[in-house]
């Protein structure tokens, strides 16, 4: 236990080389048989992503993937899930053909890996190993279906189990093998919309027998809620977070009676928007439920007492003593909790804990380059945003001190269904170490308010989130920590719509920056891939029908309303936001005199993966902003 590493400090504005050019993210640990392994995603390698492994009792993980090995699923575009373990079998995904490859972990050194499914046109992603009857089980993308398929540990062919109307994951397999629980959603829903989980049991042969949707508790229809994460608890009994209660509240279902019981009435989210596979906020350790919970844009750590008298209750969440209160990707095993987990001044790393004694260790990916002082940390901002809603956002002040002259960047998260996270995040103290103010906003729409928070933002994308960050940054302006004539506001993706349409519809931003961002809704709508084919619908309305809302929210179609400088990043592989959207969207805006900038990476998709492009982003963003405001 202790406080986090730091490297030798750095004084003055923090470099961009520091903040994205050589720190890895760390994705879907897993503990199995006393091993802990875990994704690394490195920008220095070209956003390569590697499998880390560390034995028991082990001081030094190795690499089992080196050289040209990179982990990654291609399955709805956003891909996770990509590797399983039981036993001394590990399965994963490759980008380099989109196969399964088996690699066995027995003896001193792993075997090299072996290929277990042909290349052809399909994408994996999401499995389990089903070690009774040596296979891989999971799902494949093929033919515009998701299918939960099984490939033999051996090799060969995937033998369909279940073909899904439209998506589905998220599989968990009792722990006497003898039943499967997965999620499955169609369109126009997303899976943070509506879902439902399935059941079904496992033969003697390994079929898939009498497979079903159940509902949640009371009244509640499997087509009104959104599911999350079935884990198993016992072989009869599962348990999910479900949103029917207005929050993603953890429920536990007994398959052998169809009942269900509330586990914790909490105005708190046991739950995230399921855009990767891969994602956990419970886990269970072979004898207790641990969870985190997100209230008021701040996640815990704790248990969940099962004991009968106090199910039901808010006596049943015990907090957990650790000071980190931003958590992901939690497994547990055998009184043991791995994690991803940071806090405002400790960066991004594994958590590992020991639940009896709770004594922890923290690993972070890089040391902090900052010293303890000179970190900007978040301040909670209520304020009026649309509609006068209470609406949340995040403030970190400049290191200078916030005052009427100093210049304010306000962030757009994706999703738009993500939020604006208290982690500590180098790349807003990269702004605040150059004296300027941050404020990440949680516009109506963010995940980890409740449902309700959440569904502001149907119909209304384009109107909800503009409103509430102009409304954010004006709150700050009336308190006197910001200029209102030096505001710029940044975005990736959805984020990058916010941007772009809250210097169409509004005079309160002085310049902007959009990575990949969305400039035209009606060509998202007629030329995205298949997981969002029809997520605008819910965001703005079904298309074409709404075609003149598509137009009245287009930042494209009125171009003509920007009167300040955008700097745009694209990258050309794009299959979600095409190039030829930003490159119509800078155009509109240099044929009528506006400063533009456009950077265009080759190799890159919607999300940059490299740790140089994100260097140059970083920098090109800032002294863009810097120069028009004569910094």
């Amino acid at each position: 236990m202790g406080g986090p590493a730091r490297a030798e400090l750095e004084q003055g504005p923090l470099a961009a080389s520091l903040v994205e050019g050589c720190i890895p993210t760390i994705k879907e640990p897993k503990l199995r048989g006393g091993r802990l392994l875990w994704l690394e995603q490195r920008p220095q390698e070209q956003g390569r992503t590697t499998l880390m492994l560390r034995e028991p009792a082990g001081l030094q993980a190795r690499e089992l993937t080196p050289g040209h090995w990179n982990l990654r699923s291609r399955v709805h575009g956003y891909g996770g899930g990509v590797y399983a373990l039981a036993n001394d079998t590990l399965v994963f995904v490759d980008d380099g053909d989109r196969c399964l490859w088996q690699l066995q972990l027995a003896g001193a050194a792993p075997s090299q890996p072996s290929r277990l499914t042909s290349p052809t046109d399909r994408a994996f992603a999401d499995g389990l190993i089903d070690s009774q009857h040596q296979r891989w089980l999971g799902v494949m993308e093929a033919g515009g279906r998701d299918q939960l398929v099984a490939v033999p540990l051996a090799g060969g062919e995937p033998e369909l189990l279940h073909l899904a109307a439209d998506f589905c994951g998220y599989a968990a397999l009792s722990p006497d093998g003898g039943q499967l629980a997965w999620v499955e959603w169609h369109q126009p829903w997303m899976p943070w919309q509506r879902s439902q989980v399935w059941l079904a049991r496992i033969t003697a042969a390994g079929a898939l027998e009498d497979a079903r949707p159940v509902a949640g508790s009371g009244e509640e229809s499997p087509l009104t809620s959104s599911i999350f994460q079935p884990l198993w608890v016992s072989p009869t009994e599962l348990v999910v977070a479900s949103d029917a209660t207005g929050w993603w509240n953890l429920q536990r279902l007994e398959t052998g009676t169809g009942s269900w019981q509330p586990l914790l009435p909490l105005e708190a989210e046991f739950a995230m928007p399921q855009w990767v596979y891969g994602m956990a906020t419970t886990a269970w350790d072979g004898e207790q439920l641990i969870a985190a919970a997100c209230a008021g844009g701040v996640w815990q750590l704790g248990r969940v007492d099962l004991a009968a008298e106090r199910v039901g209750t808010p006596e049943a969440w015990r907090p957990l003593d650790v000071p980190f209160d931003d958590l992901a990707a939690l497994c547990a095993e055998a009184g043991q909790l791995v994690a991803v987990a940071s806090s405002p001044t400790i960066p991004e790393g594994l958590l590992e804990l020991e639940l009896a004694s709770g004594s922890w260790r923290h690993t972070p990916v890089a040391p902090c380059p900052l010293a303890l002082e000179a970190i900007s940390q978040p301040e909670p901002l209520w304020f009026a945003g649309h509609g006068g809603q209470q609406t949340h956002a995040w403030f970190y002040p400049p290191a200078t001190g916030a005052c009427t002259s100093s210049p304010l960047l306000v962030k757009g998260h994706s999703g738009p269904t993500g939020m604006a996270r208290r982690g500590l995040n180098l790349g807003i103290q990269f702004w605040t170490s150059r004296g300027w103010g941050v404020l990440d906003v949680n516009y109506g729409g963010s995940t980890g308010f409740g449902r309700a928070y959440r569904e502001r933002l149907d119909g209304q994308w384009g109107v909800v989130d503009v409103a509430d960050c102009a409304a954010a940054a004006q709150a700050l302006v009336a308190a006197g920590k910001a200029s209102g004539a030096r505001i710029a506001i940044e975005g990736g993706s959805a984020g990058g719509f916010t941007a772009l349409a809250a210097l169409c519809f509004t005079d309160v931003f002085r310049a902007g920056a959009s990575r990949y961002g969305v400039s035209d809704p009606s060509a998202l709508a007629s030329e995205t891939h298949r997981f969002e084919a029809r997520y605008l619908d819910g965001l703005i309305g079904p298309w074409p029908q709404a075609r003149p809302t598509y137009e009245a929210r287009s930042p494209l179609a009125h171009a003509e309303q920007i009167h300040c400088p955008v700097i745009f990043f694209q990258g050309v592989d794009d299959q979600v936001v095409p190039p030829a959207q930003t490159e119509r969207m800078a155009l509109a805006l240099q044929t009528q005199g506006i400063p533009v900038e456009v950077h265009l990476f080759a190799n890159e998709g919607h999300g940059f993966r490299s740790g140089a492009v994100r260097i140059e982003v970083l920098e090109a963003t800032e002294a863009f902003f810097r120069r028009h405001f004569q910094l």
